[in-house]
C-alpha cells in the first residue's frame, strides 16, 4: 500500500509543478499530485445527487462555499426524489456521484434487487443523526421506546407498519436492528414499506405507517408538527455508525482518478468546516433549509446538529454523539469493516441468500487508497487500521474478523 503519509518528489512531478499551478489547484492537493506523480482532474464539473436530509451537508457546502474550486473542481449538487432514483441515475451515469446510502452501494454491487454494477465507496459522510419514529397515536398508548411498543403489539394485536427509505439502506437496517433487539422480528411481526425520505412525515401524518426510521431534519419535523415521538435515536443503535458515502461506480474512479480525490478532498474539507463551531453549523442549516435543499425550516435542522434533542413529549437531552461530518477526520475513513457489517445485516435478513466473501467485496468497494490520497491532500488525520470495533444496542460485539459466524448468531432473523 503506498504511503502518501511523506511527498516524495520525482523528476517528473517537479516538471509538473509549472502544468499544476497554473490550473489553480491548492496547494495541499498539489503536495499529493508531487508525491503520487499524477495530474490535474480529468473531469472538472460533476454532478453529485443528494436526497433532502441534513447529511447532504458537506457535498452542499463544498458547493456554496466555493471549497471544490480549491481542488480543481466544480460540484453540481442534484437534488433528486428517492433512493432509488439515485441508484438508477448512479448505474447509468447521469450522476457521477451520490450521496448516497452505504448499504445501497453494497446491494448494486451484489446485485440485490436488481440492478448489479460494480461499485465505489470514496467516504464516510457522517456519523449518527438518524433516528426512529413512532406516531403519537402510539405514543400516547405508551409506546415511547421499544420495550413499549413491543408491549403494545403484544397486549393490542392488529397489522403494524413500519417505514424505512430504501431495501438494503442504513435505515432499513437501524430499523430491523432496533426492532429486533427488542423481540420484535421485522419480517414476521410487522408490516415494512419503503417510503422516501421527504415524504414520510406526510404519510404519517395521514396514517399510513406506526413508524419510520429516516435521517434528519424529518424526526425533528414529526416533532415539530405534533404527529411524532423520538423513540430511539440512531446512535443509540450503535454509537458512531456509518451513514451516508460519497458513492460512485468503480468505472468513474477508473476513468477519472484524479477527479474522484480531488472531489473526495473537497467534501473531507467541508465537513471540516461544517464541525469546527457553532457559526458554521447555523450557516450550514441556515443554507440548506432552503428550498433548493432540504427545503424545510431552519429550526427543524439547528437543534439536532448541535446535539440538543427532544422526544416530543417533553423530554429534553444534550447528545454528544449528534450528527458528525469530520470529527477530526474520525468520521470519514472507510473503514472496511463498516462495508462488511451491512453485508452481515444483508444475510441476516434474507437480502443476501449466500455469504458473500466479505471482506474481498469491502476491499474491491471501499477506495482505501485513493481516500488516503484525499485525506492528505486535505490534511485529514488518517487511522493506522481499516478495521474497527463496536459493541451494538443488543451489547453484540462487531469487529469484522468472523463475519460468516456473527451474521449467522443472531436469534431473531429472517
Amino acid at each position: 500500500m503506498t504511503d502518501f503519509s511523506q511527498p516524495s518528489f520525482s523528476r517528473r512531478a517537479v516538471l509538473q509543478t509549472a502544468a499544476v499551478g497554473a490550473i489553480g489547484i491548492s496547494p495541499a492537493l498539489r503536495s499529493v499530485v508531487y508525491a503520487a506523480g499524477s495530474d490535474a482532474p480529468e473531469k472538472t464539473e460533476v454532478k453529485i445527487g443528494f436526497i433532502p436530509l441534513t447529511d447532504c451537508a458537506s457535498v452542499v457546502m463544498a458547493s456554496v462555499l466555493g471549497i471544490d474550486k480549491k481542488y480543481g473542481v466544480k460540484i453540481v449538487p442534484s437534488k433528486e426524489s428517492s433512493w432509488a432514483g439515485v441508484r438508477d441515475k448512479l448505474v447509468n451515469g447521469e450522476l457521477d456521484f451520490a450521496h448516497v446510502l452505504y448499504g445501497l452501494v453494497y446491494g448494486v454491487h451484489l446485485g440485490v434487487g436488481g440492478a448489479k454494477k460494480d461499485m465505489a465507496v470514496l467516504m464516510n459522510l457522517n456519523h449518527n443523526g438518524q433516528a426512529i419514529t413512532l406516531s403519537k397515536k402510539l405514543a400516547d398508548k405508551g409506546a415511547v421506546d421499544g420495550a413499549g411498543l413491543a408491549k403494545l403489539m403484544t397486549t393490542e394485536k392488529r397489522d403494524y407498519t413500519f417505514a424505512q427509505t430504501f431495501p438494503t439502506g442504513t435505515h432499513a437496517m437501524w430499523l430491523y436492528y432496533w426492532l429486533a433487539a427488542n423481540g420484535i422480528n421485522p419480517m414476521t411481526g410487522a408490516k415494512v414499506i419503503t417510503v422516501p425520505p421527504p415524504q414520510m412525515v406526510a404519510n404519517m401524518r395521514v396514517g399510513n405507517m406506526d413508524g419510520f426510521c429516516v435521517g434528519e431534519p424529518w424526526n425533528h419535523r414529526a416533532i415539530i408538527d405534533g404527529i411524532g415521538v423520538t423513540a430511539a435515536t440512531t446512535q443509540e443503535v450503535w454509537r458512531d455508525h456509518p451513514e451516508k458515502v460519497l458513492g460512485t461506480t468503480a468505472d468513474f474512479v477508473k476513468k477519472y482518478p484524479n477527479t474522484a480525490r480531488a472531489v473526495t478532498a473537497a467534501i473531507l474539507e467541508a465537513g471540516k468546516w461544517i464541525d469546527a463551531g457553532l457559526q458554521n453549523k447555523n450557516k450550514m442549516a441556515e443554507t440548506i433549509a432552503a428550498k433548493s435543499y432540504v427545503n424545510t425550516s431552519v429550526d427543524a435542522i439547528n437543534q439536532r446538529i448541535l446535539g440538543r434533542y427532544q422526544n416530543g413529549m417533553g423530554k429534553t437531552w444534550d447528545d454528544p454523539n449528534y450528527m458528525k461530518f469530520f470529527n477530526d477526520g474520525a468520521v470519514n475513513f472507510p473503514y472496511l469493516s463498516d462495508g462488511m457489517w451491512f453485508l452481515t445485516q444483508h444475510k441476516r435478513w434474507g437480502l443476501l441468500k449466500q455469504h458473500p466473501d466479505y471482506l474481498a467485496v469491502a476491499k474491491q468497494i471501499n477506495q482505501i487508497d485513493l481516500y488516503k490520497q484525499a485525506a492528505t491532500a486535505s490534511k485529514t488525520p488518517i487511522p493506522k487500521d481499516v478495521m474497527r470495533t463496536s459493541k451494538l444496542i443488543d451489547g453484540v460485539v462487531w469487529d469484522g474478523k468472523d463475519p460468516k459466524k456473527y451474521a449467522d448468531s443472531f436469534k431473531v432473523k429472517a
